[in-house]
């Protein structure tokens, strides 16, 4: 079995509820064709360099998974038939990543430098 670092984007209409029921119909299929779901993350709502489908926005979701071609082509397939898709990348990679992605360490940084800002108003 192969690991692939998948990154999809769904509309920005979506509620948080709902990319989260789409992020779980795509693990499914994984788990379903006994692959392994290494890391998830949920990157919110972000601004598109350009438009897409008449979309400014889109919510973007990080998979990391372990399994083989024709599961990952399986699920490259609902994502194409899926209307709330926008795009879809994936990608082979070496290994598992033990930290999260960039995306999320600069999301960190701003919780904690809003923290920080916080304390020192009170």
């Amino acid at each position: 079995m192969n690991l692939y670092e998948v990154t999809f984007m769904s509309r920005q209409e979506l509620s948080p509820a709902q990319v989260e029921d789409l992020t779980n119909d795509m693990q499914k299929i994984i788990t379903d064709a006994k692959g392994k779901i290494h890391k998830t993350e949920q990157w919110g709502l972000k601004t598109l360099a350009y438009r897409i489908n008449k979309s400014r926005k889109a919510n973007y979701t990080l998979m990391e998974i372990e399994c083989d071609g024709p599961t990952l082509h399986e699920m490259e397939r609902q994502m194409r038939l899926h209307a709330d898709m926008i795009r879809y990348m994936s990608l082979k990679i070496e290994e598992v990543s033990k930290e999260p992605s960039p995306m999320m360490k600069t999301y960190d940084k701003y919780e904690k430098s809003n923290d920080t800002k916080e304390k020192e108003a009170a």
